[in-house]
């Protein structure tokens, strides 16, 4: 990755629907090289998929919970991850170093939601211990200003 692909990187972050043509004159590069590069970028891994980003409390997801969990052993970290990722309210899930294992941020409609969750939650085997954050605001949630860094060797 050159810094000419950090440039159409950049470009897609800010809206992953822009043109070619839009970006090939911004970067000055031609069209056809500008698209010949995105697809090496997606065929490498470096770009996974395009998303929108959506406003949750405009769809009806009110509550926003960061959930912290604590495993018994690792042995349950697969089956706790396969639960993580075929829950739809769990919108997030990094592994941590410290106390806790996980931290999950968690997007749903009401507290009794959250209850119903939670229960499932501290119900899947191995889980030890959680500590849930409610989140009053988001200050900042904006991924088109990430940085770019070229791969470490």
């Amino acid at each position: 990755m050159d810094a000419i692909d950090q440039k159409i990187i950049l470009a897609l972050k800010e809206n992953g629907r822009r043109k070619a043509s839009d970006i090939s004159q911004e970067i000055h590069l031609s069209v056809s090289s500008v698209i010949e590069r995105i697809r090496k970028l997606e065929a490498n891994g470096i770009i996974r998929s395009y998303t929108i980003i959506m406003d949750d409390a405009k769809i009806g997801n009110d509550l926003t919970v960061l959930m912290e969990v604590s495993l018994e052993h690792p042995r349950f970290t697969e089956q706790f991850v396969a639960y993580v990722r075929k829950n739809p309210y769990i919108v997030s899930c990094y592994y941590l170093t410290g106390e806790f294992d996980y931290m999950l941020k968690i997007c749903c409609h009401s507290s009794r939601d959250l209850e119903e969750i939670h229960r499932e939650i501290k119900q899947q085997e191995g889980v030890r211990l959680t500590k849930t954050h409610y989140v009053l605001s988001t200050e900042k949630n904006d991924f088109s200003s990430m940085p770019v860094f070229p791969p470490c060797d």
